[in-house]
């Protein structure tokens, strides 16, 4: 079992209809038909949503989100119409509300990865495949691969796990052009992405995107795009593969509810604790820098 600890309440605002409350984002749609999305400061990990909110995530996502948007719209277009706030939403929506086109979604997580790690690594040791793209023997937990790869993953519902997927699989179900265009683009602004971040001293070691067809056909960038959620981002100088490597995430989250100090069975029924103080500080801060470090601007 997984999925809320305690799902929140939607928010009711005049003239928006509440569609959705995902792990992160809530959905809403306005009286011109318009998404409205919102990001809030919950946390997941073992496809839980924890209890526990990290003060001023919602806003670092989707600041961080607009900023790699900017810088990517020559490779393909994103979701974003707006980033005023709807009339009468309350003033904490502010910096973590975007008005977004209606797309048909492809349901796919569209995931580039460039370094051997996570459940990419879990298949790599049975198969020496990662969704079923033979990989040289010899390495390890981190090892940049020869080239980056597409391996896509099946989208899950909130308490459920991503599966990963084979191309072929993404061929059949979305059609042969589709995931063509797909394949490309993720590697595209993966790359794009890669040589920014390592400019800052930053390593993407993988990434994941969705992407929806717009009206006129076109494919374009929704939700959030290389963000600490949707992302591994390692500092280069900490490097060293053979090992796990420190990352700009939840990582404090994820070991503090793996520690005999939380008492709890990630791999069990009953729901994860609250945080403690000190893992939603150590959480927040390493939001907080990346967004510093990828921007170069100070987070206020």
């Amino acid at each position: 079992m997984s999925g809320f600890v305690e799902k929140p309440e939607p928010v009711q605002v005049p003239g928006l209809v509440h569609l959705h409350t995902g792990k992160v984002r809530d959905l809403y749609r306005d009286e011109d038909g318009r998404l409205v999305m919102v990001a809030s400061d919950r946390m997941s990990a073992f496809d839980w949503v924890l209890p526990t909110e990290i003060p001023d995530k919602g806003r670092v996502l989707t600041q961080l989100s607009l900023w790699w948007f900017d810088r990517l719209t020559d490779i393909v277009p994103n979701h974003v119409l707006s980033t005023e706030l709807p009339a009468g939403a309350p003033a904490d929506w502010a910096g973590r509300t975007l008005i977004c086109k209606n797309l048909d979604m492809v349901p796919v997580e569209c995931v580039a990865r460039g370094y051997l790690t996570g459940s990419g690594l879990a298949e790599y040791e049975q198969t020496r495949t990662v969704c079923g793209l033979a990989l040289p023997e010899g390495l390890v937990d981190g090892s940049e691969l020869p080239a980056p790869i597409f391996t896509p993953a099946a989208k899950a519902a909130v308490g459920e796990h991503d599966e990963n997927v084979s191309y072929e699989e993404v061929a059949r179900t979305a059609g042969p052009e589709t995931a063509a265009l797909l394949r490309r683009t993720t590697l595209d602004v993966y790359g794009r992405a890669r040589d920014i971040a390592r400019e800052r001293g930053i390593l993407l070691a993988d990434t994941k995107f969705e992407f929806g067809f717009d009206a006129d056909g076109t494919l374009v960038a929704a939700d959030e795009v290389l963000t600490p959620d949707s992302s591994r981002f390692w500092p280069a100088d900490q490097w060293e593969p053979g090992r796990a490597q420190p990352s700009f995430d939840k990582q404090f989250v994820r070991d503090w509810l793996k520690s005999p100090a939380s008492g709890w069975d990630h791999k069990g029924e009953l729901p994860p604790p609250a945080l403690p103080q000190d893992v939603v500080d150590r959480t927040r801060a390493k939001y907080v820098e990346a967004y510093e470090r990828l921007t170069g601007q100070s987070w206020t």
